[in-house]
């Protein structure tokens, strides 16, 4: 690299390390902007030498080695956590934020001048907004209830706990169970649980309920149909809210096997857009008229028994039932082959519409007329809103299953009208 090069990049990384300081100082100094000069610790232009004395150091750590470099980072954090302790002590005030944020620019500015800037300017950004929404950060801890906490520390813990350590791969002789795939559809039923209440109690009943869904079958309208009839059946929402919401759900999915459907062959999406877009408009249009209904809560005092985030009993049962249904549709389709496709469609769709679509528009790519496809993808968007209204039987409320069910069949209705004109 020439001469011109190396000091251009030099100069990038220290003015770097530099803005990340003054990013910071500007948020600390923006804090302390009443107290006097000479009477703020660190502000803005503390917090930016800081930034430039990081830089230099990691510069020079490719000169002397990281010996020195540890011995100024360590007189630094002496230094300024003693100053900060005196400040501390004259205010009254026991927060050490200031003292972890002077080690953080410090860290950064050193990481700017010898790692990824890009990835040392994002986590400047970072510190400074963590630092900028102090007030609003605790408002919402306020907010929150220990059982919120327990359940969101569950997801995670079997996300990035549980989740790596089981096989990637089939463990019986038919090549249908994968630990790891049906652990994660434990998580996909926890999350749409878990999203649901965060959304209700975010956004309010009415609002929440929608967003909830739509964000949640976004990844599987089955998890959010579930989770709808569960909330029904235990009186958290109305049950004519709650079909409405999952027949808002069905829509989404009927979008997401129209774009699938397109990134494979325009063929068969040519062949599949009419009924779908008809099921998906009769879906949406039951929606809105069952939250018309007498059932349906016309304020949020319905909402009133809103109770756990994540019903670990529920979860469990209902993600048992899926991964059954999902082994027996992987044996299926290994049993029958290509040639069993409509049996594959019918079986698979009960729990993954995705994967049906996924399957066959591969298949379109090896010869399969795009009308065979389009009616194997059709029939696994039949078997999996079938399977979602026996599900909302099992789980949900009687009333909940009579609306759901009213308006699925509308919707396949419209959509077979379609297919057939």
């Amino acid at each position: 690299m020439p001469a011109s090069d190396n000091l251009l990049d030099l100069f990038q990384r220290l003015g770097l390390a530099l803005a990340i300081g003054f990013l910071v100082g500007v948020e600390r100094g923006w804090k302390q902007r009443k107290e006097a000069e000479g009477e703020r610790v660190a502000g803005v232009r503390t917090f930016t030498l800081i930034g430039a004395l990081g830089g230099v150091g990691g510069l020079s750590m490719a000169i002397a080695g990281p010996i020195p470099f540890a011995a100024l980072l360590l007189a630094f954090g002496f230094a300024f956590a003693m100053f900060q302790l005196r400040q501390a002590e004259e205010d009254g005030d026991n927060s050490v934020t200031s003292t972890v944020a002077g080690l953080l620019v410090f860290g950064l500015g050193a990481y700017a001048a010898i790692g990824n800037m890009v990835v040392a300017s994002a986590a400047g950004v970072a510190v400074a907004a963590i630092l900028a929404f102090k007030q609003s950060l605790h408002a919402w801890l306020q907010t929150l209830a220990w059982k919120e906490i327990r359940s969101a520390l569950l997801i995670l813990a079997a996300t990035f706990i549980a989740l790596p350590l089981l096989p990637d791969q089939t463990v019986d002789p038919w090549g249908a169970v994968n630990p790891r795939s049906l652990w994660l559809l434990t998580i996909l039923v926890a999350v749409a649980s878990f999203g649901g209440y965060i959304a209700l109690r975010a956004l309010g009943p009415k609002a929440g309920l929608i967003v909830g869904s739509l964000a949640g079958a976004i990844v599987s309208s089955t998890a959010v149909t579930l989770d709808l009839a569960r909330r029904a059946r235990a009186e958290e929402v109305p049950p004519a809210d709650a079909a409405s919401a999952a027949s808002i759900a069905s829509a989404v999915m009927l979008t997401r096997v129209g774009i699938l459907s397109s990134a494979f062959s325009i063929a068969v999406l040519a062949e599949i857009w009419p009924p779908l877009v008809a099921a998906g408009a009769t879906s949406l249009a039951s929606a809105a008229v069952l939250r018309r209904l007498p059932d349906a809560a016309k304020d949020g005092s319905a909402y009133q028994k809103l109770q756990s985030p994540l019903d670990l009993f529920s979860v469990g049962r209902f993600a048992l039932v899926l991964g059954a249904l999902t082994i027996a549709a992987n044996l299926a389709s290994a049993w029958l082959g290509s040639s069993g496709l409509i049996a594959f469609a019918a079986s698979a769709g009960l729990v993954d519409v995705d994967a049906v679509t996924l399957a066959v528009g591969n298949l379109t790519r090896s010869g399969l007329a795009a009308k065979t496809a389009a009616g194997a993808i059709l029939i696994g968007v039949v078997a999996n809103t079938l399977f979602k209204v026996a599900l909302g039987a099992t789980a949900g409320s009687a009333r909940f299953t009579l609306w759901f069910a009213a308006a699925s069949a509308g919707a396949l209705a419209a959509g077979l009208v379609a297919y057939l004109v």
